[in-house]
């Protein structure tokens, strides 16, 4: 009997999670009430101005594993067509052990996304400017999350005598070799098999490796201008074209070993060529 790759078994992964976790794991999908959007709107995570309303954001509560191997809660708040993605991302984050130090919405901080840095918080929406200014942030529209900010800082003018680190204690993990636990390096792929196949990790100026986005401004807008359920699946299909790419049915019968490492290059290139 052939025995499935590992890619193949990293596409089931989010089934397989969740009939391993069914019962056990805490996961779902909420539209935000007209309270949590009175409360974002009072603690200025989000402003009548804001590119995408709080109707169409959703909040994906899930489990996730501490730092300590402990199974916590969290939720990210996220716009809602690319919900049951990001469910199924946290799902295998979950599968893959891979520790989170806590996962609040910005409401917590009252929009802070300083404050939520330093809390090495993981987070989805905020409705805020890029850092340094120039336009929204993805964040803005619900399509981008950050993860571990202290084991994954945003780095500007890195090596120079200009440089900035955010949050300033991260400056201990700008080495990124070896991999430490919870450092994005781990689970690139993961964000990619969901959708979010742009890594601030891969920029040059800044350097963002907590950050994870979905694609273009013009990509995002478009998905916020169609109805939930059009938009659901206009992204759903933008995720099946990545996955068909970087894992091909030829390498489930190319190889017989589970552990075989994840093309790294085949990833990159999938995901630099079908990004919107």
């Amino acid at each position: 009997m052939t025995t499935p790759t590992f890619p193949f078994l990293r596409l089931l992964a989010p089934l397989l999670g969740a009939l391993a976790l069914a019962g056990a794991a805490h996961a779902d999908i909420r539209p935000l009430p007209p309270a949590q959007c009175a409360e974002m709107t009072a603690r200025k995570v989000i402003t009548p101005g804001n590119p995408v309303p709080c109707a169409r954001l959703s909040t994906v509560s899930f489990d996730y594993s501490d730092f300590d191997g402990m199974t916590r809660q969290g939720s990210v708040v996220v716009l809602d067509a690319l919900a049951p993605e990001v469910e199924s991302l946290f799902g295998e984050l979950l599968l893959r052990s891979f520790p989170l130090a806590g996962a609040q919405p910005l409401e917590a901080f009252e929009g802070d996304d300083q404050k939520s840095m330093a809390a090495n918080n993981s987070s989805a929406f905020n409705g805020r400017p890029m850092t340094g200014g120039g336009g929204w942030s993805k964040h803005a529209y619900g399509a981008a999350i950050d993860i571990n900010p202290l084991h994954n800082p945003y780095v500007t003018h890195a090596g120079s005598a200009q440089q900035e680190v955010l949050p300033a204690a991260g400056t201990a993990n700008l080495t990124r070799t070896p991999v430490q636990p919870g450092m994005a390096e781990d689970v690139v792929g993961v964000f990619y098999d969901h959708g979010f196949l742009i890594w601030g990790g891969n920029w040059k100026e800044p350097i963002d490796y907590q950050h994870f986005e979905i694609g273009t401004r013009g990509f995002i807008t478009r998905l916020a201008s169609l109805p939930k359920a059009q938009a659901r699946a206009e992204f759903a299909r933008y995720v099946a074209r990545y996955r068909q790419c970087a894992h091909p049915a030829s390498a489930s019968a190319a190889s017989a070993d589970d552990d075989a490492p994840e093309d790294t290059s085949l990833r990159d290139q999938c995901a630099t060529r079908l990004r919107k």
